[in-house]
């Protein structure tokens, strides 16, 4: 009963993501989880190791079931990338692919939820203290439950795997709640989902012990998440003020090439075709600058400046363009986007740093490399980027993502803190169900708004879109189709806590959680 219960409230916040968006459950659905891992049965057998004790253990089942439930509901688009045959992978293998994707990450997400309870439980059974107010216990706990799930989600956020931090269940829809990140990026918003449903559930736990410090936790509860969208909505409400002087008027092609025939020869005539055809189109439209997508021209750049109609187009209409393709580097390929101005010169180039594991490259390659294919069609071997890139526009520096990048936050505010002005994002999206473009753009309003930057986002099969530095959506595209949209953007240079001091709140919660532990341990 318990494994169902913990299961249903992690799918419960799975239905918090895009686009299914029910963002409200965010704010309980921690609550069983919480409950069963502070309130659940002692399991420590002494004839067993420490390390058995760690491992099996019931308490790690449920928090690891809540973890799949979450992780697996939210993650579920990447089954899309099946079927697989356009690429010569027979059917069953294709799905046994996506299959060992799909359980992989999730995997890797119920990992962490697991981790919090180990350490959690591992806190709350250090001996007591002496502090008999359970009002004060309770208090502690949640401190410390909200101070190791953030540094979690900080330690995951460093690594190759990150898509699911609780933060952008609250995303695209509750704007107010998201204006937080602007203080300390996303982990202000996981903060204040862990502590609230913390405080619920601790409500519940000492309801029989003393009822009115009980009540005293759900007003607590209450007032905090009034509180939290008051501010929130402070920030929304101040001024968006811009230097209409500096607007750029952006023009998005959404080429709506199928991966299914990208790398092929009708792919790739259909994207020389339909991407010059938009060029032309917006260029007409007297445009400042023109956007593709990730690898909108699927060919080495030099080929493309060599052989194609579309760079004799940049050199007719006369407009610059930010380019999605291929770039090389000695002996491999990188996944770039290029400034090509007006003149056809490139001026300045961008390598995609955060590549798609098991997509774009294999982790531990000489093992899995033997089990699995690359999913990626390039025979290539693609390498990644260095942190340290500036891209540069006749209209100021942009802040740059590729695709996956989305899901990085540091990958963002770095670019801003070097004097990123705006933010430019491009996707293809055409491996996946509708699912992840929708949750690919709650990614990147999540960006916006932390750094408080406009943002184009300009993908293969969508969502394009148009977001200004409060998260508001301005013009987002349909899915699947060819289309051609111009838009106002503006550059902005200022600074918000978050870019200026990076996650301070989770170093704050790290050195809580450590005095908290120091003061159980020694007193």
């Amino acid at each position: 009963m318990k494994i169902l219960l913990v299961a249903i409230s992690g799918l419960l916040m799975g239905l918090t993501t895009a686009p299914f968006s029910a963002f409200y459950l965010a704010w309980i659905a921690l609550i069983p989880l919480w409950l069963l891992t502070v309130s659940g049965e002692k399991t420590y057998n002494k004839k067993n190791s420490l390390l058995s004790n760690i491992l099996i253990n019931k308490q790690n089942l449920i928090a690891f079931v809540w973890g799949f439930a979450y992780h697996g509901f939210g993650l579920f688009w990447i089954t899309g990338i099946h079927p697989m045959t356009w690429m010569g992978v027979p059917w069953i293998f294709s799905l046994l692919i996506a299959l060992f994707c799909w359980l992989f990450i999730t995997i890797w997400g119920a990992i962490l939820v697991t981790v919090w309870s180990i350490i959690f439980r591992w806190f709350i059974g250090i001996k007591e203290t002496g502090i008999r107010s359970h009002l004060l216990q309770s208090i502690i706990r949640v401190i410390f439950g909200v101070a190791i799930w953030c540094i979690l989600e900080l330690l995951w956020n460093q690594g190759a795997l990150w898509w699911t931090s609780l933060s952008y269940t609250q995303s695209p829809n509750n704007l107010i709640i998201l204006q937080l990140t602007k203080l300390s990026g996303y982990s202000t918003v996981t903060a204040a989902i862990v502590g609230i449903n913390g405080l619920f559930a601790e409500s519940i736990l000492i309801y029989y012990q003393n009822k009115k410090q009980s009540f005293l936790l759900v007003l607590t509860s209450l007032f905090g998440i009034i509180g939290l969208h008051l501010a929130g909505l402070s920030l929304y409400k101040q001024p968006l003020i811009n230097n209409l002087d500096k607007a750029i008027n952006v023009g998005i092609i959404q080429g709506n090439i199928p991966n299914t025939i990208k790398l092929y020869p009708e792919g790739l005539r259909k994207a020389i075709e339909g991407y010059t055809t938009g060029y032309k189109k917006l260029s007409n439209q007297d445009v400042d600058l023109i956007i593709t997508p990730e690898t909108a021209l699927p060919f080495n750049l030099d080929y493309i400046i060599n052989n194609s109609s579309f760079y004799s187009a940049i050199l007719e209409q006369k407009i610059p363009v930010i380019l999605g393709a291929f770039g090389s580097q000695n002996t491999s390929y990188t996944n770039s986007l290029f400034m090509i101005t007006e003149t056809g010169k490139v001026v300045s180039r961008f390598d995609k740093v955060k590549l798609v594991p098991l997509g774009e490259y294999i982790p531990f390659e000489d093992i899995l490399g033997k089990l699995i294919d690359r999913l990626s069609p390039l025979d290539s071997h693609l390498i990644a980027g260095t942190t340290d890139q500036k891209f540069n526009t006749p209209f100021g520096q942009a802040i740059t993502g590729i695709c996956y990048e989305s899901a990085f936050s540091e990958h963002f505010r770095r670019q801003a803190k070097a004097g990123g002005e705006f933010i430019i994002t491009a996707s293809n999206n055409a491996h996946y169900s509708q699912i992840m473009p929708a949750q690919h753009h709650a990614q990147d309003v999540i960006r916006a708004i932390e750094t408080d930057r406009w943002m184009a986002r300009a993908t293969n099969t969508g969502y394009s879109a148009i977001v200004n530095p409060k998260g508001d959506t301005l013009w987002i595209s349909d899915i699947n189709t060819y289309q051609l949209h111009q838009g106002i953007i503006y550059p902005r240079n200022t600074e918000t806590l978050y870019v200026q001091w990076g996650d301070w709140l989770t170093l704050s919660l790290s050195i809580a959680a450590g005095i908290l532990c120091l003061i159980k341990l020694i007193l």
